[in-house]
């Protein structure tokens, strides 16, 4: 990637991340999201959050980029909200934090992506998030002449239609879906994002799935345990309160 392009993604990296954050803020009065989480345990679980998002990220942006015959380290969305989603369920199991802790995280993910995706657009093609070569009417030239699937801008739109829906939804004060928008958030990215691999050029690694369609079915199963068994937990946190 050379420099402009890298810099573009830069710029809208640190705007993801300052979108996230406002958002969470304004979210957390609007909603009156609770963060159960007491004192004594709060940098262990951001400084576990941070270096396991940081771990699969580039653990599996790289292995991504090994399968695909390109070696070289990189970094992944999905890979980092796979690190982050599982390190922080391990934490918690350890330090016995038995609520649950992400329902603020909800809108922050949407909006982080698919401000970031825009990034990764206008990134060109050496940030390797194109999608395949195609001539609908809305592909794009990422810099080699070829025109392809804008893959980041479907991932970038999925993610903010969840968004509007996830609104109107906290708008309406529905507390299924505030309490529990961090799995469906999770949920709605790894179907998406499934289904949008197969307009990618990335190499199959087990049978036909890419590394992140696999990530995307075990974060798919991870969301739908944890719905399946939200009435569970929160008849558990009324009992003990």
């Amino acid at each position: 990637m050379d420099a402009i392009h890298l810099a573009i993604h830069s710029f809208f990296d640190a705007l993801a991340w300052c979108a996230a954050a406002a958002t969470a803020l304004w979210l957390t009065k609007r909603a009156n999201i609770a963060f159960p989480v007491g004192e004594r345990h709060r940098v262990g679980y951001y400084a576990t959050l941070t270096a396991s998002a940081a771990l699969g990220a580039y653990l599996f942006g790289t292995l991504n980029m090994i399968a695909c015959g390109q070696p070289a380290v990189a970094r992944s969305i999905e890979g980092a909200i796979f690190g982050g989603v599982f390190g922080i369920e391990i934490y918690k199991h350890f330090v016995g934090v038995a609520a649950r802790t992400g329902a603020r995280f909800a809108a922050p993910l949407a909006v982080g992506v698919a401000v970031g995706r825009i990034g990764c657009y206008y990134s060109g093609i050496g940030d390797f998030t194109y999608g395949t070569p195609a001539n609908w009417p809305w592909c794009h030239d990422f810099g080699d002449g070829v025109l392809r699937h804008p893959t980041p801008l479907y991932e970038s739109a999925s993610m903010a239609a969840f968004l509007v829906i996830y609104f109107v939804a906290v708008f309406r004060n529905d507390r299924f879906v505030i309490d529990n928008g961090l799995y469906l958030a999770v949920g709605w990215y790894a179907v998406q994002r499934f289904v949008w691999e197969f307009f990618k050029p990335y190499a199959p690694v087990l049978g036909p799935l890419t590394v992140f369609q696999i990530l995307s079915i075990l974060l798919l199963c991870y969301a739908v345990f944890m719905l399946l068994t939200a009435n569970r937990a929160t008849d558990e946190r009324t009992v003990s309160a």
